[in-house]
Protein backbone atom coordinates (compact mmCIF):
# COMPACT_ATOMS: atom_id res chain seq x y z
CA UNK A 1 0.00 0.00 0.00
CA UNK A 2 1.27 3.25 -0.95
CA UNK A 3 4.98 2.33 -1.02
CA UNK A 4 6.60 -0.43 -1.74
CA UNK A 5 7.92 -1.96 1.41
CA UNK A 6 11.41 -3.27 0.43
CA UNK A 7 13.82 0.05 1.39
CA UNK A 8 16.13 1.73 -1.90
CA UNK A 9 19.41 0.17 -0.51
CA UNK A 10 17.77 -3.12 -0.23
CA UNK A 11 16.90 -3.45 -3.55
CA UNK A 12 20.00 -2.62 -4.87
CA UNK A 13 21.66 -5.17 -2.49
CA UNK A 14 19.82 -7.71 -3.90
CA UNK A 15 19.78 -6.66 -7.49
CA UNK A 16 23.16 -6.31 -7.23
CA UNK A 17 23.51 -9.93 -6.13
CA UNK A 18 20.85 -11.24 -8.78
CA UNK A 19 23.34 -9.85 -11.13
CA UNK A 20 26.84 -11.38 -10.12
CA UNK A 21 25.10 -14.89 -9.96
CA UNK A 22 25.35 -15.09 -13.97
CA UNK A 23 21.47 -14.78 -14.60
CA UNK A 24 19.93 -13.14 -17.40
CA UNK A 25 17.90 -10.27 -15.89
CA UNK A 26 14.98 -9.02 -17.81
CA UNK A 27 13.78 -5.15 -17.87
CA UNK A 28 10.78 -4.17 -19.81
CA UNK A 29 10.26 -0.56 -20.07
CA UNK A 30 7.51 1.40 -17.96
CA UNK A 31 5.55 4.43 -18.88
CA UNK A 32 4.05 5.24 -15.57
CA UNK A 33 4.11 3.64 -11.93
CA UNK A 34 1.12 1.64 -12.79
CA UNK A 35 2.57 -0.15 -15.86
CA UNK A 36 5.72 -1.01 -13.37
CA UNK A 37 3.39 -2.24 -10.91
CA UNK A 38 2.05 -4.82 -13.55
CA UNK A 39 5.88 -5.78 -14.80
CA UNK A 40 6.25 -6.77 -11.07
CA UNK A 41 3.31 -8.85 -11.20
CA UNK A 42 4.10 -10.68 -14.57
CA UNK A 43 7.39 -11.73 -12.85
CA UNK A 44 10.17 -9.67 -14.33
CA UNK A 45 13.05 -9.26 -12.49
CA UNK A 46 13.47 -5.22 -12.86
CA UNK A 47 11.52 -2.03 -14.04
CA UNK A 48 13.53 0.18 -16.48
CA UNK A 49 12.93 3.95 -16.87
CA UNK A 50 13.77 5.15 -20.29
CA UNK A 51 14.74 8.69 -21.20
CA UNK A 52 12.98 8.52 -24.57
CA UNK A 53 9.61 7.24 -22.90
CA UNK A 54 10.19 10.39 -20.23
CA UNK A 55 10.05 12.85 -23.33
CA UNK A 56 7.32 11.64 -24.65
CA UNK A 57 5.35 11.58 -22.05
CA UNK A 58 5.59 15.45 -22.14
CA UNK A 59 5.11 15.66 -25.39
CA UNK A 60 8.70 16.01 -26.12
CA UNK A 61 11.41 14.38 -28.92
CA UNK A 62 13.95 12.54 -27.34
CA UNK A 63 16.99 15.29 -28.45
CA UNK A 64 17.97 15.93 -24.35
CA UNK A 65 15.73 18.50 -23.43
CA UNK A 66 14.38 17.23 -19.95
CA UNK A 67 16.15 18.05 -17.00
CA UNK A 68 17.24 15.95 -13.73
CA UNK A 69 14.23 17.26 -11.89
CA UNK A 70 12.25 16.26 -14.40
CA UNK A 71 13.42 12.59 -15.06
CA UNK A 72 14.15 12.31 -11.09
CA UNK A 73 10.86 13.62 -10.13
CA UNK A 74 9.32 10.95 -12.53
CA UNK A 75 11.36 8.06 -11.60
CA UNK A 76 11.43 8.58 -8.18
CA UNK A 77 7.70 7.75 -9.15
CA UNK A 78 7.79 4.72 -10.57
CA UNK A 79 10.41 3.07 -8.26
CA UNK A 80 8.26 3.59 -4.64
CA UNK A 81 5.69 1.35 -6.48
CA UNK A 82 7.23 -1.73 -6.86
CA UNK A 83 9.30 -3.82 -5.03
CA UNK A 84 11.86 -4.27 -8.04
CA UNK A 85 14.95 -3.12 -8.78
CA UNK A 86 14.54 0.23 -10.99
CA UNK A 87 17.17 1.82 -13.80
CA UNK A 88 17.19 5.12 -15.31
CA UNK A 89 18.18 6.38 -18.75
CA UNK A 90 20.47 9.52 -17.32
CA UNK A 91 21.28 10.87 -20.92
CA UNK A 92 24.95 12.09 -20.58
CA UNK A 93 24.65 13.07 -17.17
CA UNK A 94 22.48 16.71 -17.33
CA UNK A 95 26.04 18.26 -18.06
CA UNK A 96 29.29 17.70 -17.14
CA UNK A 97 31.66 16.01 -14.47
CA UNK A 98 30.01 17.76 -11.44
CA UNK A 99 26.81 17.50 -13.09
CA UNK A 100 27.28 14.30 -13.24
CA UNK A 101 27.89 13.70 -9.68
CA UNK A 102 24.77 15.53 -8.74
CA UNK A 103 22.69 13.46 -11.02
CA UNK A 104 24.02 10.02 -9.18
CA UNK A 105 23.43 11.55 -6.10
CA UNK A 106 19.53 12.81 -6.52
CA UNK A 107 19.18 9.25 -8.32
CA UNK A 108 20.00 7.30 -5.61
CA UNK A 109 17.76 9.71 -3.02
CA UNK A 110 14.94 8.75 -5.50
CA UNK A 111 15.44 5.27 -4.79
CA UNK A 112 16.60 4.18 -8.36
CA UNK A 113 18.90 0.80 -8.31
CA UNK A 114 21.13 2.14 -10.78
CA UNK A 115 21.43 4.32 -13.91
CA UNK A 116 23.66 4.62 -17.51
CA UNK A 117 25.54 7.08 -18.41
CA UNK A 118 26.32 8.12 -22.46
CA UNK A 119 29.16 9.47 -24.01
CA UNK A 120 26.99 11.48 -26.71
CA UNK A 121 27.50 14.97 -27.16
CA UNK A 122 25.11 17.46 -26.13
CA UNK A 123 21.93 17.91 -26.75
CA UNK A 124 22.03 14.04 -27.33
CA UNK A 125 19.53 12.05 -29.43
CA UNK A 126 18.04 8.58 -29.41
CA UNK A 127 20.74 5.94 -29.89
CA UNK A 128 19.13 4.17 -33.00
CA UNK A 129 19.14 7.70 -34.80
CA UNK A 130 21.41 8.51 -37.77
CA UNK A 131 23.83 11.36 -37.09
CA UNK A 132 24.82 11.01 -33.67
CA UNK A 133 28.27 12.31 -32.08
CA UNK A 134 30.39 10.93 -29.30
CA UNK A 135 32.40 12.59 -26.70
CA UNK A 136 36.05 12.41 -26.91
CA UNK A 137 37.10 9.48 -24.57
CA UNK A 138 38.32 11.51 -21.90
CA UNK A 139 35.21 13.24 -21.71
CA UNK A 140 33.64 9.92 -21.55
CA UNK A 141 35.81 8.90 -19.15
CA UNK A 142 35.20 11.92 -16.55
CA UNK A 143 31.69 11.31 -16.59
CA UNK A 144 32.14 7.51 -15.75
CA UNK A 145 34.78 8.01 -13.07
CA UNK A 146 32.92 11.11 -11.63
CA UNK A 147 29.41 8.32 -10.98
CA UNK A 148 31.79 6.63 -9.39
CA UNK A 149 32.82 9.04 -6.89
CA UNK A 150 30.24 10.87 -6.14
CA UNK A 151 27.82 7.60 -5.64
CA UNK A 152 27.24 6.64 -1.29
CA UNK A 153 25.69 3.36 -1.60
CA UNK A 154 28.43 0.89 -3.31
CA UNK A 155 25.47 -1.21 -4.63
CA UNK A 156 24.10 1.72 -6.62
CA UNK A 157 24.97 0.62 -9.95
CA UNK A 158 26.59 2.67 -12.53
CA UNK A 159 26.38 1.38 -16.05
CA UNK A 160 28.56 3.13 -18.87
CA UNK A 161 26.31 3.54 -22.22
CA UNK A 162 28.23 3.82 -25.36
CA UNK A 163 27.15 5.08 -28.85
CA UNK A 164 30.37 4.91 -30.80
CA UNK A 165 29.26 1.45 -32.75
CA UNK A 166 26.88 3.37 -34.91
CA UNK A 167 30.06 6.46 -35.09
CA UNK A 168 32.63 4.50 -35.71
CA UNK A 169 32.71 0.71 -35.84
CA UNK A 170 32.48 -2.29 -33.79
CA UNK A 171 36.28 -1.77 -32.90
CA UNK A 172 35.87 1.36 -31.99
CA UNK A 173 33.17 0.47 -29.67
CA UNK A 174 34.55 -2.37 -27.63
CA UNK A 175 38.11 -0.03 -27.23
CA UNK A 176 35.98 2.52 -25.85
CA UNK A 177 33.51 0.05 -23.34
CA UNK A 178 37.26 -1.38 -21.90
CA UNK A 179 37.86 1.97 -20.86
CA UNK A 180 35.14 3.00 -19.24
CA UNK A 181 35.28 -0.34 -17.72
CA UNK A 182 38.57 0.67 -16.41
CA UNK A 183 37.15 4.19 -15.21
CA UNK A 184 34.70 2.57 -13.24
CA UNK A 185 31.86 1.19 -14.88
CA UNK A 186 29.93 -1.58 -13.22
CA UNK A 187 28.03 -2.82 -16.49
CA UNK A 188 27.97 -1.53 -19.81
CA UNK A 189 25.67 -0.59 -22.69
CA UNK A 190 26.57 -1.22 -25.87
CA UNK A 191 23.97 0.60 -28.49
CA UNK A 192 22.90 -0.16 -31.58
CA UNK A 193 24.59 -3.65 -31.68
CA UNK A 194 24.06 -5.02 -35.42
CA UNK A 195 23.87 -8.79 -34.39
CA UNK A 196 24.71 -11.51 -32.07
CA UNK A 197 28.07 -11.73 -32.94
CA UNK A 198 28.91 -8.14 -32.23
CA UNK A 199 27.03 -8.61 -28.73
CA UNK A 200 29.43 -11.81 -28.58
CA UNK A 201 32.34 -9.69 -29.32
CA UNK A 202 31.55 -7.00 -26.24
CA UNK A 203 30.75 -9.67 -23.81
CA UNK A 204 34.33 -11.60 -24.54
CA UNK A 205 35.80 -7.93 -24.47
CA UNK A 206 34.99 -7.35 -20.36
CA UNK A 207 34.36 -8.88 -17.32
CA UNK A 208 31.48 -7.06 -16.34
CA UNK A 209 27.72 -7.40 -17.08
CA UNK A 210 26.51 -6.45 -20.70
CA UNK A 211 23.30 -5.25 -21.37
CA UNK A 212 21.02 -5.82 -24.53
CA UNK A 213 18.60 -2.76 -25.59
CA UNK A 214 15.30 -4.20 -27.78
CA UNK A 215 13.81 -1.94 -28.80
CA UNK A 216 11.88 -1.73 -31.56
CA UNK A 217 12.54 -0.06 -35.40
CA UNK A 218 15.97 0.42 -33.96
CA UNK A 219 19.09 -0.95 -35.60
CA UNK A 220 19.17 -4.39 -33.51
CA UNK A 221 16.94 -7.40 -34.40
CA UNK A 222 14.91 -8.52 -31.72
CA UNK A 223 16.60 -11.03 -30.39
CA UNK A 224 14.70 -13.61 -28.03
CA UNK A 225 16.09 -13.55 -24.18
CA UNK A 226 17.32 -17.42 -24.82
CA UNK A 227 19.34 -15.92 -27.84
CA UNK A 228 20.55 -12.96 -25.61
CA UNK A 229 21.17 -15.14 -22.74
CA UNK A 230 23.29 -18.07 -24.93
CA UNK A 231 25.37 -14.80 -26.24
CA UNK A 232 26.22 -13.82 -22.57
CA UNK A 233 24.19 -10.99 -21.86
CA UNK A 234 23.15 -9.93 -18.39
CA UNK A 235 20.63 -7.43 -18.80
CA UNK A 236 17.80 -6.85 -21.73
CA UNK A 237 16.09 -4.07 -21.73
CA UNK A 238 12.27 -2.83 -23.56
CA UNK A 239 12.78 0.34 -23.03
CA UNK A 240 9.83 1.51 -24.96
CA UNK A 241 7.78 -0.59 -26.33
CA UNK A 242 4.48 -1.28 -23.12
CA UNK A 243 4.43 2.81 -24.47
CA UNK A 244 4.17 1.92 -28.28
CA UNK A 245 1.60 -0.89 -27.26
CA UNK A 246 -0.38 1.48 -24.91
CA UNK A 247 -0.25 4.41 -27.81
CA UNK A 248 -1.50 1.97 -30.52
CA UNK A 249 -4.12 0.60 -28.50
CA UNK A 250 -5.12 3.91 -27.54
CA UNK A 251 -5.24 5.53 -31.13
CA UNK A 252 -7.36 2.53 -32.44
CA UNK A 253 -10.02 3.18 -29.70
CA UNK A 254 -10.16 6.62 -30.72
CA UNK A 255 -10.70 5.59 -34.55
CA UNK A 256 -13.10 3.40 -33.14
CA UNK A 257 -15.07 6.17 -30.99
CA UNK A 258 -14.64 8.35 -34.19
CA UNK A 259 -16.64 5.56 -36.32
CA UNK A 260 -18.75 3.58 -34.35
CA UNK A 261 -19.91 6.14 -31.44
CA UNK A 262 -19.03 4.09 -28.71
CA UNK A 263 -16.05 1.39 -27.23
CA UNK A 264 -18.63 -1.21 -26.62
CA UNK A 265 -17.09 -3.26 -29.60
CA UNK A 266 -13.74 -2.77 -27.16
CA UNK A 267 -14.50 -4.11 -23.97
CA UNK A 268 -12.34 -7.49 -24.49
CA UNK A 269 -9.49 -5.86 -25.00
CA UNK A 270 -9.65 -3.27 -22.00
CA UNK A 271 -8.54 -3.73 -18.77
CA UNK A 272 -11.30 -4.54 -16.80
CA UNK A 273 -12.01 -2.36 -13.59
CA UNK A 274 -12.14 -5.44 -10.89
CA UNK A 275 -8.61 -6.37 -12.28
CA UNK A 276 -7.63 -2.69 -11.99
CA UNK A 277 -8.74 -2.23 -8.46
CA UNK A 278 -6.64 -5.32 -7.87
CA UNK A 279 -3.68 -4.30 -9.33
CA UNK A 280 -3.92 -1.13 -6.92
CA UNK A 281 -4.81 -3.19 -4.04
CA UNK A 282 -7.87 -1.47 -3.17
CA UNK A 283 -9.09 -3.78 -0.79
CA UNK A 284 -5.46 -3.41 1.63
CA UNK A 285 -6.55 0.44 1.81
CA UNK A 286 -10.27 -0.31 2.80
CA UNK A 287 -8.79 -2.31 5.44
CA UNK A 288 -6.59 0.72 6.79
CA UNK A 289 -9.58 3.01 6.09
CA UNK A 290 -11.67 0.44 8.49
CA UNK A 291 -8.99 0.16 11.11
CA UNK A 292 -8.50 3.72 11.80
CA UNK A 293 -11.69 5.59 10.70
CA UNK A 294 -14.25 3.11 13.38
CA UNK A 295 -16.25 5.39 14.90
CA UNK A 296 -19.82 6.11 13.98
CA UNK A 297 -21.97 9.41 13.88
CA UNK A 298 -25.28 9.53 15.91
CA UNK A 299 -27.95 11.52 16.46
CA UNK A 300 -28.55 12.17 20.29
Amino acid sequence: MLHATTPAHVKRQQFRERLESGELLRFPGAFNPLSARLIERKGFDGVYISGAVLSADLGLPDIGLTTLTEVAGRAAQIARTTELPAIVDADTGFGETMNVARTIQILEDAGLAGCHIEDQVNPKRCGHLDGKEVVDEETALKRIRAARDARRDENFLIMARTDIRAVAGLDAAIERIQRLVDAGADAVFPEAMRNLDEFRAVVRAVDVPVLANMTEFGKSDLFTVDELREAGIRMVIWPVSLLRMAMGAAERALDTLIADGNLSGQLDSMQHRADLYDLLDYETYNQFDSGIYNFHITKE
